[in-house]
């Protein structure tokens, strides 16, 4: 049994641990509203980018479609962009959205595709490095980011639209995690080439004359439409990551509490025992004097 000490200097630390898991639970809060009102301001801006792209890609087909559409005719080869965290302590966060990337990328291969996997964070690169390590074609680190906005977006969308133009892959799909609550949050799997144009999405209000051409325009505004997702998906994490992180250190704090709780029930009891040990001890020797 641990001497009374020992009993203290776990008390001790336990109660450092509490107080380090407070703070970043607090910091985690402070950071989160911001993070939460961004991620909820791109919503309505890539949707309503979703509708124009399909209110265009309703007015062109075959070989006039732009193959960030049309695609290159194969699907042979497929990059995963894995957007995670830099750092742990947030939960399941990292691990779920890994897990989603090493599913798709485990059925792709039972297919016999090729899989090539981008890595932004270092997060998922830890968690697919054991399986898919070879796979990994690039680790991008978001430290190198002062603040999540279109800039850092851009940077990321165009590595994938470089690579699609050398002919690295066929289809590249992005997961990331959707922003549901501070308790909840939906690993999410979204393809970004080619475009995909969800059905019904095409405004039928009014019918447009496009000068230039639609094809033309869906030249440009294309690589800018992946761009936004890219942003979406940043700051869909950087707010389910404060989220995941303030549930963990709040759970981490509250089991700490119960620790605390525990060891000193353990302690009162041992220091009692002693107490009533040396007692005994000395009105055994005063019943023999």
């Amino acid at each position: 049994m641990p001497s009374l000490k020992d009993l203290r200097n776990r008390i001790a630390s336990v109660k450092a641990t509490q107080k380090i898991t407070k703070a970043m639970q607090m910091v985690a809060a402070a950071k989160l509203r911001r993070a939460q009102m961004a991620a909820e301001a791109a919503r309505p801006y890539a949707e309503r980018m979703e509708k124009v792209l399909a209110n265009l890609a309703g007015g062109i087909s075959g070989d006039s479609a732009p193959r960030l559409i049309s695609g290159t005719g194969s699907d042979k080869v497929h990059l995963l962009v894995v957007f995670t965290a830099e750092r742990g302590l947030c939960g399941a966060f990292n691990s779920s959205i890994a897990r989603l990337a090493r599913e798709k990328a485990q059925a792709l291969k039972a297919e016999g595709k090729t899989v090539k996997i981008l890595c932004v964070g270092k997060k998922g690169y830890d968690a697919l490095k054991r399986l898919f390590e070879n796979d990994i074609i690039e680790v991008i680190d978001l430290r190198e980011f002062k603040q999540v906005g279109f800039v850092n977006a851009e940077v990321i969308a165009q590595n994938i639209l470089t690579r699609f133009a050398a002919g690295e892959f066929d289809v590249a799909t992005i997961f990331f995690s959707k922003f549901k609550s501070v308790i909840a949050q939906i690993p999410t799997a979204q393809r970004i080439i080619p475009a995909e144009i969800p059905a019904g999405t095409a405004t039928t209000e009014a019918v447009y004359d496009y000068e230039p051409e639609e094809g033309e325009i869906l030249e440009t505004l294309l690589p800018r439409s992946l761009t936004v997702q890219v942003l979406r998906a940043l700051l869909e994490n950087a707010a389910s990551e404060q989220g995941a992180r303030m549930s963990a250190m709040d759970s981490a704090t509250r089991n700490a509490g119960e620790m605390i709780k525990k060891q000193t029930q353990i302690y009162n009891r041992s220091r009692q025992a002693m107490i009533t040990k040396e007692l005994i001890e000395i009105i055994s020797g005063a019943e023999a004097l």
